[in-house]
């Protein structure tokens, strides 16, 4: 049984359908990854599947329960986190508090134990957030401000505070935004690194290297819906997602040669 299951999963603003009936399946331990043009609704599904905008029609299981009615935060209590692309830190905490407050899971007795035995909570979760912090290569960054920072060095802050809360599931939306293709490949790296601690990891971006690269399973959507999912190596020469990236022709003609998608790709960029 998959880890998250959407089935029929649909977001409609009007008349306009912004994800049409997907289904997408995670399955535990594994790096999933979702790739689309710009306007495919790619960001609008994890919204969807974090609660931060209502489905149309659908139903979105994770872990074997039935998220429907559920918050953002009760979702992230099961275990289900994201990052974001405008990042949404905290720019008036170091890098290190940033990702302690996500790590440390408030119960309704921490303020009892905060005054009872101070710092115990934080000490609990100090592990986590420093095997984060040297992950993403950013322990002598740690006592630093956000705002200090560079914009790609933002973006792994995001990430390291998502893989902090030691979630089951991360949904990673453009995390290498910002990155060089050297950077976005290191990430890539240092994320399947993560699946051997229990986590499931999916994976959004417009680096098409760095998807096909490191993930295990890919969905590929346009206007929409799913168009296509398989391998990376299925994907890479499927000529319907060939076509939706270059067009119809260029697709046919992309196809024909065999050319991998990650050259055609970055030859149209």
């Amino acid at each position: 049984m998959a880890l998250l299951e959407s089935r029929g999963l649909t977001v409609s603003y009007g008349g306009l359908h912004a994800n049409d009936q997907v289904d997408i399946d995670i399955t535990e331990g594994k790096l999933v990854g979702l790739i689309g043009p710009n306007g495919a609704g790619k960001t609008t599904f994890i919204d969807a599947i974090t609660g931060f905008t209502p489905l149309s029609a659908g139903t979105v299981t994770f872990d074997g329960v039935d998220l429907e009615g559920k918050s953002p935060d009760e979702r992230a209590h099961l275990g289900l986190t994201r990052t974001f692309q405008s990042l949404e830190l905290f720019e008036d905490l170091t890098v290190r508090d940033n990702l302690m407050a996500a790590a440390e899971k408030a119960r309704w007795n921490s303020f009892i134990t905060d005054i009872l035995m101070p710092g115990r909570g934080e000490r609990a979760y100090q592990q986590q957030v420093d095997e984060a912090l040297d992950a993403l290569d950013l322990a002598e960054y740690a006592d630093r401000l956000p705002s200090d920072m560079s914009h790609g060095q933002r973006k792994l802050i995001g990430v390291a505070r998502a893989l902090a809360a030691r979630p089951k599931l991360v949904l990673l939306d453009e995390p290498a935004a910002g990155l060089d293709t050297q950077e976005s490949q290191k990430l890539g790296f240092k994320l399947r690194e993560f699946l051997s601690s229990g986590m499931s990891l999916f994976l959004i971006d417009h680096d098409m290297g760095l998807v096909l690269n490191v993930c295990d399973y890919i969905y590929v959507l346009d206007f929409g819906r799913i168009i296509a999912h398989g391998t990376p190596a299925e994907v890479r020469k499927d000529p319907t997602v060939i076509a939706a990236y270059l067009g119809e022709s260029a697709g046919e003609a992309q196809a024909s040669a065999g050319t991998a998608l990650n050259i055609a790709t970055e030859e149209q960029s």
